[in-house]
């Protein structure tokens, strides 16, 4: 598949070529300079190559903020914390784990941008700012069925903007801040439920310390190992990340 290739080809470029370059003597350098000229073309072109690098540079904040990672991440979060496990699992594991379902859940938009915007464009089928209004669709239909139309209307009310005949001619500088207070609203939501049982718990075992007299031993010693297995026993993991996946269909 040309996703996997591509990636591959980063890959190789980043781990085989750049430390050759890195260790060869004649390492050439790259600099951009906006000189004299008479043509206001070359001005536009040196000044397009900036802005993409500040682009690129901007683009994985960008990116998360506009997939389902955010979500994904603040629910293991607020688990972790249900749990009262600290640092286990570490921070990095559940880092990963969001990217990597991340990419699972948005495979299918990225799929559709790749047929619709970047093969033609490569192939020098449609030109770029064309590609740009193809890619952004796919994304911007995922983004819709995850904001809530309320999200939407304070966006659009605050920002004295006339309202758009259909949702899918929503600006995405409305959509994007919406989309992430949808995000953060189900995420809290997802949280709040995952607390019940293990608030629960802890209430139990610090109602049988204290009935039996035992005030000075902190609950949080009896507690935890009992929702670690409970957690086991009922395949938390698995509840969890099917919960995930289910609430973006």
């Amino acid at each position: 598949m040309i996703r996997s290739s591509l990636l591959l080809r980063i890959l190789f470029l980043f781990v085989f070529l750049l430390p050759s370059l890195a260790s060869a003597a004649d390492v050439p350098t790259l600099s951009i300079s906006l000189g004299e000229t008479e043509d206001p073309d070359s001005w536009f072109t040196g000044l397009k190559i900036i802005a993409g690098l500040t682009v690129l540079a901007l683009a994985p904040s960008i990116l998360v903020m506009m997939t389902s990672f955010t979500r994904i991440l603040i629910v293991f979060a607020f688990l972790r914390q249900a749990l009262g496990t600290q640092q286990s699992p570490p921070t990095q594991i559940l880092v990963g784990l969001s990217l990597f379902m991340t990419m699972f859940i948005m495979m299918p938009v990225w799929n559709q941008i790749d047929s619709t915007a970047l093969t033609p464009y490569l192939n020098k089928e449609i030109k770029q700012s064309e590609a740009m209004e193809k890619a952004i669709d796919p994304l911007r239909a995922f983004m819709l069925r995850q904001t809530r139309e309320d999200d939407l209307i304070l966006f659009i009310n605050a920002g004295n903007i006339e309202k758009p005949a259909t949702a899918e001619e929503t600006p995405m500088y409305v959509l994007i801040p919406a989309f992430v207070i949808s995000e953060l609203r189900t995420a809290f939501e997802i949280g709040f439920l995952i607390y019940i049982p293990f608030v629960v718990l802890d209430l139990v075992v610090a109602s049988v310390l204290m009935s039996m007299g035992m005030m000075m031993l902190p609950p949080v010693m009896i507690s935890l190992p009992l929702k670690i297995i409970l957690f086991v026993l009922v395949d938390g993991w698995h509840l969890i990340t099917a919960s995930l996946l289910a609430s973006f269909r």
